[in-house]
């Protein structure tokens, strides 16, 4: 019996596929598209993880990210021999291959970059009187004897260093070479001599053999330690005056160890080894941390010791880069999470309107099998295999695309996610279908929206739903997305409960407006009008499948476009609250004034369309908080909060109004209230070389600190641009030339001291001629761009990741919401094309069956498209408060500013998709119009059609 039905299922399943192959094509194709998707989503996340942690780690200063292990020299109580051979390249070898050995998984050396040896970890003072001495304080050397020297460095001139001789601890000459950056600041050449005297105060001689060129300055090796490298000028903290000193390091030949175990620059062991990020991937993240905090002070620490010795020590920075990475990451997977969530339940909803499609389609066929005598179990079956067999390839094929597509990530969770896909496709369709028939049905029933009365469970769930969906929004509006032991995924969900209540408010209310205007065209002539409308309002298009998968689309696709407008505004804004403007110059010190020429010369360069000179004095002292929260009222664009107590210090900017003014409407900057800083009287401009008296008074414009602190009458101030009195005449919450919050703006040409210390610039300067007038000028200026600035919000490999994966919701989004309209106007389809057959017959012409269809689908798809635009907008309203985009903008940038970047509605990413709805619906209805005139009527009025 089981052969027989085996073997009668082959052939319905190949019937089945080659009658209807395009619907069978049809699913395949959205089945793998949406497999795609789901299992890309993991893979990409899991992608940009891995990149991010491997480009922390490389960009990141190598004496952070290099793990080393020191020990202090052999004691002094073991025999001098074995001191010494512990202290030569074999020993240390032996160790270092052991050290790499025990390195724990996932942490994983670079071995070309590997360096081990013995250092001084106290310089010791150079006498020589050729070196240099740039405030009568000799030089301090550091002396190392490190491996890899000819592997990492090239000749310049000279010869490497070497030991012709077994070096020990009482050997008094060695080798040694200098970096070229080093010769060239101490004035080393090859043959010069410098001395390193013994604890004993026994000379060293240490003769400089070669000048050395490091073949990767920045490579660990080198940038370990930068001194290797890189001589430096440094503070002399033990002296009663700021006097500096130069500091560098001699490289020793390698075996030279021993003879630095006789001196009293206490000498350390050291193994360097730099980490190898290749192999790592974003969740080991948890791992590494572990790890490296066992090898500095837990079971790993004991281990290393047993292989370096019981006085090793374990030393990294790399602990604090994972960590930094894993906060940057907890802060971006949750509003990842929004997007996913809401792609993902757009095309979950997608998928059973597809489900729904073919069985209102095949309702007949099941019928018919029903009712001679087949069980659901049975009809269920066979659905399932159908179904299987289609959707099973197409999901493990969309697993395929998505591993081929985004090549770094793990399987497992891809997989599970393909696999979900098409468990839903195979459980829901033969569910939805077979349901339909548990009891027979009237032949001809009415399925319309005025049959269709809500239940009361269904009233109880729609309350629910609203209970969970105020709940997440509330949530999300006090603590933002972040929550405690990971992603809150009821808060990440909160615009897909939203868009799920606004839908199932809709799809209760859409009918009423329908009625109220079927009245009056009811009495117009022609029956077109009220025909359209009075389907529209019955109409299964209009069912809660469809308007729920359109305002998920929408809202989520409105979402994403706010996040990514949201990212490009902060940096926008960022880049132009640190230059200022367009293009700034200003001096190498903040007392150095720009003079006219300069002024003049660049203000007439093409490209630029304003100038506005600036006096910056930063740091001037304020008088004490007048009593009361005094301050001026409000001039200019709003005046934000701020605590007297705090503005103790403020900068000093002085401006010419009306450029100034015209800098900041060009800037987009906070309307600036230049009428108010007018030089009128006791104001006015001085005479050339006249000097102001104290009791002058200037209209000031302040920030809102400022202002409070100052209050409403003249108080004095002591400034380096003269000494005056200032009035609060108004405030304003930021200004262009300073980035303190704390400012006060006065205009420059009431000033004693007027030269400009800041120019301002707008425009679209050519960067190498603006930078060729300024070096013109002889003086050293500092030239900066905004779009260079801006360019410095380069994303990194964890931003970048997370905007791609929002682009891809923003796409989707549109793409599902294109593809709901789609579906719901073929689920009809058969039904409009049956009453266009009808209605020809009573001599409807074909200009009036196109009207008549645009008329039908029109107002569902405005009403659709309008409630999808109020859907994207509340989510968004009700939402950014909660979620902060800092960590996708700036994060990583030093000195950006961290200021809490919230969401704004994007217009375009609401407009665009709600657009697309209304056209593809029109375009849909007109081409169904279109086809239907093509066929007779007798091919769709048949005998015994139920249509």
């Amino acid at each position: 019996m089981r052969h027989n039905d085996r073997a009668a299922s082959a052939p319905w399943i190949r019937t089945r596929l080659r009658t209807a192959p395009g619907a069978a094509t049809a699913l395949a194709v959205l089945v793998l598209v949406t497999a795609f998707l789901a299992a890309a989503f993991p893979r990409a996340v899991d992608a940009y993880e891995t990149k991010g942690l491997r480009h922390d780690i490389l960009t990141a200063d190598a004496g952070r990210s290099t793990l080393e292990v020191a020990r202090p020299q052999p004691g002094l109580e073991l025999p001098q021999a074995q001191r010494d051979d512990e202290a030569r390249s074999p020993e240390l070898a032996r160790i270092g291959a052991g050290l790499l050995k025990a390195l724990p998984a996932p942490l994983r050396a670079d071995t070309s970059s590997v360096a081990y040896g013995v250092r001084t970890s106290k310089p010791a003072v150079a006498n020589e009187p050729w070196l240099p001495r740039p405030e009568a304080v000799p030089p301090q050397l550091s002396y190392v004897a490190q491996s890899g020297l000819e592997e990492h460095a090239t000749l310049a001139s000279g010869a490497w260093p070497t030991t012709p001789q077994e070096v020990t601890s009482d050997s008094r000459e060695v080798q040694g070479a200098v970096t070229e950056e080093t010769a060239a600041e101490l004035k080393v050449k090859a043959g010069a001599t410098i001395t390193l005297l013994t604890a004993a105060q026994e000379p060293i001689t240490v003769t400089i053999t070669g000048i050395v060129a490091p073949r990767d300055p920045q490579g660990s090796y080198w940038s370990a330690d930068p001194l290797l490298r890189t001589p430096s000028l440094v503070l002399d903290t033990t002296s009663p005056f700021p006097v500096h000193y130069w500091t560098g390091t001699v490289l020793l030949a390698e075996d030279s160890g021993p003879a630095l175990l006789s001196t009293a620059a206490e000498p350390v062991l050291f193994w360097r080894i730099p980490p190898d990020p290749a192999g790592l991937t974003g969740p080991d993240d948890a791992r590494l941390t572990s790890v490296i905090a066992s090898l500095e002070s837990g079971p790993g620490l004991l281990k290393v010791r047993e292989i370096a010795g019981d006085t090793a020590v374990f030393a990294t920075g790399l602990g604090h880069i994972v960590e930094a990475n894993a906060r940057m990451r907890d802060a971006i997977s949750p509003v990842i999470a929004v997007a996913a969530l809401g792609i993902g339940s757009v095309a979950a909803v997608v998928l059973l309107m597809t489900g729904a499609l073919i069985a209102g389609r095949r309702k007949a066929e099941l019928a018919l099998m029903r009712s001679r005598g087949g069980s659901l179990r049975g009809i269920g079956g066979r659905l399932l295999a159908e179904t299987a067999v289609t959707v099973l390839p197409a999901s493990a094929l969309g697993l395929l695309l998505a591993t081929l597509a985004v090549g770094e990530g793990r399987f497992w969770p891809g997989a599970l996610a393909a696999a979900g896909v098409g468990l839903l496709v195979c459980v829901a369709l033969p569910l939805r279908t077979t349901l339909q028939h548990i009891r027979p049905t009237l032949h001809g029933a009415r399925e319309d929206m005025v049959s269709a009365r809500p239940s009361r469970r269904r009233t109880v769930a729609e309350l629910t739903l609203l209970v969970l969906a105020v709940g997440a929004v509330t949530a999300l509006r006090r603590r933002g997305t972040s929550a405690e032991g990971g992603t809150d995924l009821l808060v990440s969900a909160a615009p897909v409960l939203v868009a799920l209540i606004a839908a199932l408010v809709l799809v209760r209310l859409y009918p009423l407006p329908l009625r109220l205007a079927t009245r009056p065209v009811a009495r117009l002539r022609g029956a077109i009008g009220f025909l359209s409308l009075a389907r529209a309002g019955r109409s299964s298009a209009g069912g809660a499948l469809p308007l729920l998968a359109l305002l998920l689309a929408l809202a989520t696709a409105a979402f994403g476009g706010s996040v990514i407008a949201g990212i490009g505004d902060a940096r926008d804004d960022a880049a132009l609250a640190s230059v200022g403007a367009d293009a700034r110059i200003s001096g190498a010190s903040e007392r150095a004034t720009l003079p006219e020429e300069l002024v003049r010369t660049v203000r007439d360069l093409d490209g630029v369309t304003g100038a506005a000179p600036v006096r910056v004095e930063y740091s001037v002292n304020m008088p004490e908080a007048v009593a009361g929260d005094g301050g001026a009222d409000g001039g200019g664009a709003g005046t934000g909060g701020g605590s007297a107590d705090d503005a103790k210090a403020a900068a000093l900017v002085g401006v010419d109004p009306a450029s100034y003014a015209e800098l900041a409407r060009a800037t987009g900057l906070p309307a600036f209230p230049a009428a108010r800083l007018k030089a009128t009287g006791s104001s006015a401009p001085l005479p050339e070389g006249a000097e102001a008296g104290p009791d002058r008074v200037l209209p000031a414009i302040a920030s809102p600190a400022v202002a409070a602190r100052l209050g409403k009458e003249p108080r004095a101030i002591e400034t380096l641009s003269g000494d005056f009195k200032v009035q609060i005449v108004g405030t304003v919450t930021r200004v262009a030339s300073v980035s303190p919050t704390d400012f006060l703006v006065v205009n420059s040409a009431a000033l004693e001291q007027k030269a400009p210390t800041t120019l301002l610039l707008t425009g679209a300067p050519d960067p190498g001629k603006l930078r060729a007038a300024v070096e013109g000028s002889g003086k050293e200026y500092a030239v900066q761009l905004r779009s260079e600035e801006r360019a410095r919000y380069v994303n990194t490999p964890m931003q970048a990741g997370a905007e791609r994966i929002y682009l891809a919701a923003v796409a989707a989004g549109a793409g599902y919401a294109l593809l709901a309209v789609l579906l719901s106007l073929l689920q009809t389809a058969p039904e409009r094309k049956t009453l266009l057959a009808r209605l020809r017959t009573m001599g409807l012409t074909t200009g009036q069956g196109r009207k008549l269809l645009a008329f039908e689908a029109t107002p569902q798809a405005l009403l659709a498209a309008g409630g999808g635009l109020f859907t994207g907008w509340a989510t968004i309203v009700l939402l950014s408060p909660g979620i902060d985009l800092v960590p996708l903008a700036l994060a990583g940038v030093a000195g950006s500013d961290t200021s809490p970047v919230l969401l704004r509605t994007d217009l375009w990413s609401l407009a665009l998709p709600a657009a697309g709805v209304v056209a593809l619906a029109a375009a849909v209805a007109g081409v169904q119009a279109w086809w239907a005139s093509r066929r007779g009527s007798i091919t769709e009025l048949r005998a015994g059609d139920s249509r």
